[in-house]
């Protein structure tokens, strides 16, 4: 089954704990801290396989976890890192994150990989936080959540040639005349459901790919027929090769259909219509197509068009010929502009409020990523630690806020799920 696109949420493994532990041994009664840190959490990584030519795995996988990291131990023993999660995909895979809209790879070269959640930091043990003045605290960590994020995955398919036209105008037959490609070819339309690559080469040698879609029609940009569902393989092309049933068999008009297909892919994507293009006049053995090419050269003068019966496989070395010496001239641009790309950096260390504060009732709700972070890390099983916690909050500015915003001694104030009472 052919699956170009997914949703999947990923969830990268959350840090490991730090260890409260003191060193107790004979003779040694000044042993002091002795808890190691925690692991890091494992990432979610993707990795290009050449053998996958689909998403259907992703289909299936609507969330993907990754591990925690391994606990500190006592004897100033840290806890291993947790293995990453590798997910294979396809080249050509874009992933995409949903909440921002921006891209996070593009995943086109053989080797190509990309970490799409960050796994969090292992929490420090009680021997990280020892100083001069507090030689043997008694408190430590919990590890860092991992990144979560909500992704579409879309598989562009690598062709250096796009095939594109109405239905039925002879796109299969052409690609099964001139590569191994073995598409299935019926008179009705829409017989092709799925894109299909076949590798041409050409008189003098040269090779390239080429790119059978399924048939356009009048509003496919907005979903009519196929729909805009395999537009999107058309975007990584260097050129394009726009088939016409020069015939008119169905009734059409060639010259109709032409202005209707470089309309729906304008619509999609105007930089498509920028690519270098070629006009393939197909069922040329049928009486009336040489009166119909007549007329249409007389409307198209600037775009070169080859004559060919696919059918007899007469007419297509030509095609193929040009095809592959224009591609050499033809430099490859990059898909996405630097822009749209989303630096991880940033990213997880995003500028923003630390908190906000808002009233629920009697209720004090505080949020925001940072002050949440530092509440799921903070283990409150001892007083130090829960002092450490306070301290922190106050050095954010979270009780002058409040007592600015009205808040009186005795009032519940709530992180998360845990509530509190607020103190002048």
């Amino acid at each position: 089954m052919f699956i170009d696109e997914a949703k999947i949420k990923v969830t990268a493994g959350r840090g490991g704990d730090g260890c409260l532990a003191f060193r107790r041994e004979k003779y040694i009664p000044m042993g002091g801290p002795y808890g190691g840190n925690g692991g890091r959490g494992a990432n979610i990584k993707f990795v290009v396989d050449e053998g996958l030519h689909t998403l259907i795995d992703l289909r299936y996988m609507k969330t993907i976890k990754g591990d925690k990291g391994e606990n500190g131990r006592g004897k100033n023993q840290n806890g291993a890192n947790a293995s990453d999660v590798i997910i294979k995909v396809p080249q050509g895979t874009v992933v995409t994150d949903i909440d921002t809209g921006l891209i996070l790879a593009d995943l086109k070269g053989k080797n190509d990989e990309v970490v799409v959640a960050y796994g969090g930091r292992g929490g420090r043990g009680n021997t990280a936080f020892k100083t001069q003045f507090n030689p043997a605290p008694n408190f430590a960590e919990n590890g860092e959540p991992g990144e979560e994020r909500e992704l579409k995955v879309e598989l562009k398919l690598i062709a250096d040639v796009g095939l594109v036209g109405m239905p039925s105008v002879g796109k299969s037959t052409i690609i099964s005349c001139v590569s191994k490609a073995r598409p299935k070819i019926a008179a009705y339309h829409f017989t092709t459901l799925v894109p299909n690559l076949g590798v041409c080469q050409s008189r003098k040698g040269k090779s390239f790919v080429l790119a059978d879609l399924p048939g356009l029609i009048e509003g496919a940009s907005l979903g009519e027929g196929l729909g805009d569902r395999f537009l999107r393989h058309i975007e990584r092309t260097r050129m394009i090769a726009h088939v016409i049933d020069m015939s008119g068999f169905e009734g059409r008009d060639p010259y109709e259909d032409y202005i209707t297909i470089n309309k729906e892919l304008e619509a999609f994507n105007k930089n498509i219509l920028k690519k270098p293009q070629i006009i393939i006049a197909n069922k040329m053995d049928i009486a009336p197509s040489q009166e119909n090419l007549k007329a249409f050269k007389k409307k198209v003068k600037d775009v070169k068009i080859f004559e060919v019966s696919a059918i007899s496989n007469r007419g297509l070395e030509d095609v193929i010929d040009y095809l592959a010496d224009t591609l050499e001239t033809i430099p490859t641009t990059p898909l996405f502009e630097d822009e749209e790309f989303e630096s991880h950096v940033l990213y997880k260390f995003k500028k923003e409020e630390p908190y906000t504060i808002e009233r629920d009732g009697d209720i004090w709700l505080i949020k925001g990523e940072e002050v949440e972070k530092l509440f799921k890390m903070t283990k409150f099983n001892t007083d130090e630690s829960i002092n450490r916690f306070a301290r922190r909050l106050r050095k954010m500015g979270i009780d002058d806020k409040l007592a600015e915003l009205g808040a009186k001694e005795g009032d519940i104030v709530r992180i998360l799920d845990f509530d509190f009472e607020f103190k002048e």
